[in-house]
C-alpha cells in the first residue's frame, strides 16, 4: 500500500525542494521509550531518506530535529522536555533548522500546551498516529507559515508499506499491531496510542520474508500486548498462530517477541515456543507487583495464583526458558504487606532479569486520582530491598549455569 496517494506528492516535493540544495538536508532522529517507539523512528528515518535527507547524530550540525517522545514514566518526560529545552541554543546557532516533537508524549492536551506556551523554537508537534501524514506535517513546516500542531486521534485503518530505514542486520524490529486495551489503571498507553489494532497475518508475514532475504537473522515481534493480537481480524486468527506462521518462513533466523500479557498468555503459545526451535527460549511477562490487592487496583486482570501457574506452565515445557519481568514499587495504597508479597513472588518465581520502576503519577489515568500516603524515602527504600534480592537470585542463577539474559 504505502503512502497515501496526497502523502506520495508531498513526498515528491520535498524530495524536489532539498534536490535543489547545495548539500542534503541533514536530519537528526532521537527516540525515546519503548521498542515501539524505535520501530516509529525507523519508520521516519525511512519516509526522511525517501525525500533526501541525509543523517547525522550530531544536533547542532542537523537541519532538522525528529524527537520521538515517550510519555510512560514522568522520568522520561522531564528527560524530553530537558533536552528540548537546550535545543534553542542550536536553533540560535542555526536559525532555519526545524524542531518537531512526535510520539506518545505528543497525544497528550496537557503536554502539548506545555510545548506552545514554552517551547516556542519548536515547529513541529505531532501524535503516534499522524506518523503516516509527516510528509504533508513537514511540507507545512517548512513553508514557515506558522507552527504545526497535529493531534489526530487515530481509529483509522492502519497504513502498509511505509518505507524504512533500519539499522543494519542482524537485528529488525516487526510492529505487529498497534495500541492497548487494558487500560491498567496506572498506564497512559492506551490513551495516547489508542485501542487495539492489529496488522494482517500477510502483511506482517510479507515483511517478514522481506527482513530474512535481506540478512536479519533476529527479529522480535512488537505490540503493547502480543498475546491479544488477531482481535477484530478476519478470517480470525490469535498469535499462536502467527508466530507458528513466521516460524514457516523459510530462512536461518530467531524470532522473539515483546510484550505479553499475563491475562491473555494462553497455554497454546507457550506450546508453539516449545515447538520451534527458531524460537528464543525468552518470554518477558511483566507481573508488576505480588499482591492480589495491589493487582486489583492496578487492574492486571489476573492474580498471583494464575500467574504463578502460568510460569509453572511455561517451565514445565521449556526448562531452559530465561524469564525477565516488570515491577513497580510503591503503587499508591501499596503496604509493608502487599511488597512483602512482591518479593515472595520473585523468591518464588527465580527471574534472570527484572526491569524495576517507582510508580510515577500519570495524569489522565484512574490510578493518578488514588490516595497515596507513602513517604518517597520508603519507597525508595523498598526499591533498593528488591533489587538487593534480585541481584542475590540472579547471582544464584548464574553459579546454577542458567545465564542473565
Amino acid at each position: 500500500m504505502g503512502y497515501a496517494p496526497e502523502q506520495q506528492a508531498y513526498v515528491a516535493r520535498l524530495r524536489a525542494l532539498f534536490g535543489g540544495a547545495d548539500a542534503p538536508p541533514l536530519a537528526f532522529v532521537d527516540t525515546y521509550g519503548c521498542q515501539q517507539n524505535e520501530a516509529d523512528s525507523e519508520r521516519l528515518r525511512g519516509m526522511l531518506f525517501e525525500m533526501g535527507c541525509g543523517f547525522t547524530t550530531r544536533e547542532e550540525e542537523a537541519d532538522l530535529i525528529v524527537i520521538n517522545t515517550c510519555a510512560v514514566r514522568e522520568h522520561a518526560e522531564m528527560r524530553v522536555l530537558g533536552n528540548v529545552g537546550a535545543l534553542i541554543h542550536t536553533k540560535r546557532n542555526k536559525p532555519r533548522q526545524l524542531i518537531a516533537l512526535c510520539g506518545c508524549m505528543m497525544q497528550s492536551p496537557e503536554v502539548v500546551e506545555k510545548v506552545r506556551r514554552s517551547y516556542r523554537h519548536v515547529d513541529l508537534v505531532f501524535g503516534p498516529h499522524a506518523l503516516p501524514r509527516f510528509p504533508e506535517l513537514l511540507w507545512r513546516a517548512l513553508a514557515r507559515t506558522g507552527r504545526i500542531f497535529d493531534r489526530d486521534e487515530g481509529g483509522g485503518p492502519l497504513t502498509e508499506g511505509l518505507p524504512v530505514y533500519r539499522a543494519a542486520p542482524p537485528r529488525a524490529w516487526v510492529s505487529i499491531m498497534y495500541g492497548c486495551d487494558n487500560f491498567c489503571s496506572y498506564c497512559i498507553v492506551p490513551h495516547v496510542r489508542g485501542r487495539e489494532r492489529s496488522r494482517s497475518p500477510e502483511a506482517v508475514l510479507e515483511e517478514v520474508f522481506s527482513l530474512v532475504r535481506g540478512g536479519y537473522t533476529e527479529l522480535t515481534l512488537l505490540g503493547q500486548n502480543v498475546n491479544s493480537y488477531g482481535k477484530g481480524l478476519a478470517p480470525p486468527t490469535d498469535f499462536a498462530a502467527l508466530l507458528a506462521s513466521v516460524c514457516r518462513v523459510p530462512g536461518d533466523f530467531t524470532v522473539g517477541f515483546m510484550t505479553s500479557h499475563p491475562k491473555d498468555a494462553t497455554c497454546r503459545m507457550l506450546d508453539v515456543m516449545a515447538e520451534n526451535p527458531k524460537i528464543r527460549r525468552h518470554l518477558h511477562l511483566p507481573f508488576q507487583s505480588g499482591s492480589d490487592r495491589i493487582l486489583r487496583a492496578m487492574g492486571r486482570g489476573y492474580t498471583r495464583a494464575s500467574y504463578e501457574r502460568l510460569i509453572d506452565d511455561a517451565r514445565a515445557r521449556m526448562p531452559d526458558l530465561n524469564l525477565t519481568s516488570d515491577v513497580i514499587v510503591g503503587f499508591p495504597g501499596e503496604t509493608e504487606a502487599d511488597f512483602a508479597d512482591t518479593l515472595s513472588l520473585l523468591a518464588r518465581v527465580r527471574f534472570h532479569n527484572l526491569f524495576t520502576f517507582i510508580y510515577s503519577k500519570r495524569p489522565g489515568t484512574p490510578a493518578a486520582d488514588l490516595p497515596d500516603d507513602t513517604p518517597p524515602a520508603v519507597k525508595r527504600e523498598r526499591m533498593a530491598r528488591l533489587l538487593a534480592l534480585q541481584r542475590q537470585l540472579s547471582a544464584g542463577e548464574r553459579a546454577n549455569g542458567k545465564g542473565t539474559g
